[in-house]
């Protein structure tokens, strides 16, 4: 049998050896000397994602855009080279959620776009701006089941904002700044733009479209006047602080105006931070596992203003709570269709938070006695719930309640948190202090695995903030890997592993239905201390209570010391919950 010739390009998966470089549709487009100087559309994407204010973008190579790597090499955009499609995804959702522009992630085509899904559908339901760029077979070649070959759009249509594809190189500029403005405008989110390996190579003029402006809304006269109106009716007025749309400077400026007027603030689950930890109006979060306190406060309540989210599924507890459409709710959102949207709407105000916090600086309202009654007693109950346990450890097995107890009063103003999903992110959510805009970083669709990318992208974007990510056993393996990625670029988070082994969530949810028929659930683990140091990292174990405090020290002293990032591997009892 005759051997199939070799290729001289390397892919990111597994595939057939074919020849590349002699198929006409493939080479690249030779410039004419009399023509002005021309670019390949590879290079010209970059240039406009470099004219967009894009710092790095996170890929998974492959052959399939290569001329958009090449484009990257020597560019002032830092190319993080991710372990895992899905890594890198997540990755470029936490950049989304940080900053006031999208995220970027670049895959290949097929195997790698379904591996990036996972992130994009985060995006969708977090409503965060990320672009996620797809290489994608010859345009010759559609239809015709070619290696890799699936239909972009009909995969990602219903879980992105657009789902574009680069048929004319001499869009390309075009079309970035088309998914800019896409993922930013209104209710923000995700867009997949596909990219044509030979499309990519032609050559084109290298002038870039201007970025298109994004409109933010903002509260008129007559909005301004029904909110006073309101506040001015209510005895108990509460406000919800959410969504990935905020500036500090708007997180600020709300924190002062509800601080002058002695109301109270709630942040929607997983978003803790727009309003700070230790505001006195800052009430607790809302969302599942709640506090009994907190939640009770949605129907106490005379009046919600949901500012930067709605009343959604997690929000009202299933579509349970405030359904009674006497009840009165304002709700801003640039967002007109009032997507997930659950219960009563006394008024919609078409408003970017930095936009409706501006014009709320207008509104001052005599603060009333009962609007201080009210905000004490529940900053009281939420300065209850988060008092931290005693450091001191006890005999017996390690505790997370010791490590939290050692660690939050370490921890400087503006550290900065990752989770992904499962019982472990409580204690993120009970004691850690959350002190400006986009210090949480999780995952509100529940998606597992986001702990690790989010604390790399978190540690690039701010490398002299203190990052912890506090992930679950069964979270940590399912983006462990991306600690490469981490020593490889010099991200240095704190990363603590609750192993309690098995899939904690769940298990709950299966004792409530099936007690005592525990199937499913269960773990076995490695050591993720010895893992943590085979990946260039500081790594520890520690299943005795009394060894807490000093691992935490050794820890955060080979963070500062080594610049490195560093793993405590807490093994704990089962069934040991935050609250």
């Amino acid at each position: 049998m005759t051997p199939e010739p070799q290729t001289a390009l390397t892919a990111s998966r597994s595939e057939p050896a074919v020849v590349v470089d002699d198929r006409p549709d493939l080479r690249p487009t030779a410039p004419d000397p009399a023509q002005p100087t021309l670019k390949s559309a590879g290079h010209v994407i970059v240039d406009s994602l470099v004219a967009h204010g894009v710092e790095r973008t996170y890929v998974v190579p492959g052959e399939s855009f290569l001329d958009v790597l090449d484009g990257l090499h020597g560019s002032t955009i830092e190319t993080i080279v991710c372990r895992h499609e899905g890594g890198a995804a997540y990755m470029a959702e936490a950049d989304g959620k940080m900053n006031q522009r999208p995220g970027v992630a670049m895959v290949t085509r097929g195997p790698g776009a379904a591996n990036a899904h996972v992130g994009l559908h985060t995006a969708w339901q977090d409503s965060t701006p990320m672009l996620l760029f797809v290489g994608l077979i010859p345009f010759a070649h559609r239809d015709r089941e070619a290696f890799q070959e699936f239909d972009i759009k009909s995969w990602f249509d219903t879980g992105a904002k657009r789902v574009m594809v680069l048929d004319h190189p001499e869009r390309a500029s075009e079309i970035v700044a088309e998914a800019m403005f896409a993922a930013m405008s209104g209710r923000p989110g995700p867009v997949v733009v596909g990219l044509p390996e030979d499309v990519i190579r032609r050559q084109v003029s290298p002038a870039l479209h201007p970025a298109i402006p994004v409109a933010a809304g903002g509260m008129g006269s007559r909005d301004s006047a029904a909110l006073e109106a309101a506040l001015a009716r209510s005895s108990k007025p509460l406000f919800v602080t959410g969504g990935n749309d905020w500036t500090q400077e708007a997180a600020v400026q709300l924190t002062g105006w509800l601080e002058r007027h002695h109301i109270p603030a709630a942040a929607e689950w997983r978003t803790q931070g727009t309003v700070p930890f230790d505001s006195p109006s800052y009430v607790g979060p809302i969302g599942y596992g709640r506090p009994r306190p907190t939640y009770d406060l949605l129907e106490e309540t005379d009046l919600l203003v949901f500012v930067g989210t709605v009343p959604g599924d997690v929000i009202t507890d299933g579509f349970v709570c405030r359904q009674d459409w006497t009840k009165e709710n304002f709700l801003v959102t640039v967002d007109p269709s009032l997507r997930g949207r659950s219960g009563p709407v006394s008024r919609q105000i078409l408003a970017k938070p930095e936009a409706f916090v501006r014009d709320l600086q207008g509104i001052t309202l005599p603060v009333k006695d009962e609007w201080r009654d009210w905000t004490a007693r529940m900053r009281a109950e939420q300065e209850r719930f988060a008092a931290l346990p005693p450091a001191a450890p006890g005999a017996g097995q390690a505790r997370m309640d010791t490590l939290m107890a050692n660690l939050v009063p370490r921890l400087p103003e503006d550290a900065v948190v990752t989770f992904g999903a499962g019982e472990h992110t409580n204690w993120a959510h009970r004691y850690f202090p959350t002190r400006r805009y986009a210090s949480m970083l999780s995952a509100r669709n529940g998606s597992m695995g986001y702990s690790i990318p989010a604390a790399v992208a978190a540690s690039l974007a701010g490398p002299q903030r203190r990052v912890v990510t506090i992930a679950g056993d069964g979270e940590f393996l399912m983006n462990g890997q991306e600690l490469a990625t981490a020593a490889q670029y010099g991200a240095t988070p704190l990363v603590v592993v609750m192993d309690n082994q098995e899939y904690g969530t769940i298990r709950t949810h299966q004792e409530r239905h099936y007690p005592q028929r525990v199937s499913g659930t269960q773990l076995k683990n490695p050591d993720f201390g010895l893992m943590a140091t085979a990946f260039g990292g500081f790594g520890i174990t520690v299943t005795d209570d009394r060894d807490v405090p000093a691992a935490l020290d050794s820890a955060l002293a080979a963070i500062d010391r080594d610049r490195t990032f560093a793993l405590v591997h807490l093994v704990v009892d089962q069934r040991v919950k935050a609250y």
